[in-house]
């Protein structure tokens, strides 16, 4: 098999692209697509002050390596779940990922902001599913932490398989608020609130993971045990198959969706000052906090 483009021995086969490349060209492919999607959907601009949401997963870590490469302004950052073997290979992974590439990376441990508790020892106390207490206080930290940081955009290694498996989910249920919001950026509506942005959302997951591969990018394939039996990751199947059978068919669904997004129209949301941390919620009290003030009540209760 030979490089579609200069005819030396190509590394990688692409059947959504119907595009074999040799190592410079699917270096050059990525970085194209990432540029792609940045101009398209106006995600960046030249200057910007990134703060890139690091894993230890091949989505996060390629991202900061292709934005790097491209020459933006980025710092790393990463939230330990303590969340055992997990958590302590997926740090390692990042640390060793700055240290070699030369990134800045911040760290914030989920113990040291909850007295002492981990992400399942929280879920199991304030009885909610795990991944949704993660993805709060996740979604908190991170534009907290950017916001009191001087950064503009939060990047996050979301690729094409995880949006096209997020948006087959809420059309099979017809979330239409999900629907209306679901997009490649999401812009500020608050000074506290970060624009977040998501270049990888033209590259799939296959295409990452070769990238990390063939260049080195040393990253956890350890998935968190909290996320086995999910939805979504059933979706995400179901539309592999899919692709398997019709070649572009995510890439397709994902770009026609993103063309007709105007049918579906963005819920309107009422913002107001967290009465404990200030940060918008459209409660009076933010989820972030009521997670807390439940852990606290848990300690007292103990005392």
């Amino acid at each position: 098999m030979k490089c579609k483009i200069c005819k030396e021995d190509a590394i990688i086969y692409l059947p959504s692209h119907n595009l074999a490349l040799c190592e410079q060209h699917f270096f050059d492919f990525c970085k194209r697509r990432v540029q792609k999607a940045i101009k398209r959907y106006n995600l960046l601009d030249e200057g910007e002050k990134i703060l890139v949401a690091l894993s230890g997963g091949k989505d996060s870590l390629t991202l900061a390596y292709l934005l790097k490469e491209l020459g933006y302004k980025i710092e790393g950052y990463y939230i330990d779940l303590g969340i055992e073997e997990y958590s302590e290979r997926s740090k390692e992974k990042v640390l060793n990922f700055a240290d070699r590439y030369g990134i800045k990376v911040h760290i914030e441990q989920v113990k040291e902001l909850f007295w002492g508790y981990s992400i399942p020892q929280i879920a199991y106390i304030t009885r909610r599913p795990a991944c949704s207490v993660c993805g709060h206080i996740k979604r908190y930290l991170m534009n907290r932490f950017g916001y009191e940081n001087g950064f503009s955009a939060l990047a996050t290694g979301h690729n094409l398989d995880d949006e096209v498996g997020v948006l087959f989910g809420n059309i099979i249920n017809w979330k239409m608020g999900y629907l209306g919001r679901q997009s490649p950026l999401l812009p500020s509506t608050n000074r506290k609130l970060l624009k977040k942005v998501k270049p990888l959302v033209l590259c799939g997951e296959r295409e990452i993971a070769a990238f990390a591969l063939t260049y080195g990018i040393d990253y956890i394939e350890m998935e968190c045990p909290h996320v086995k039996g999910s939805t979504y990751l059933y979706n995400k199947g179901l539309i592999n198959r899919l692709e398997e059978k019709s070649p572009g068919s995510k890439l397709r669904f994902y770009q026609g969706f993103l063309e007709n997004k105007h049918l579906f129209k963005e819920e309107d949301v009422d913002l107001k000052e967290c009465e404990v941390c200030g940060y918008p919620t459209t409660s009076r009290i933010c989820t972030f906090c009521n997670i807390r003030r439940k852990i606290k009540e848990r300690i007292k209760g103990q005392t």
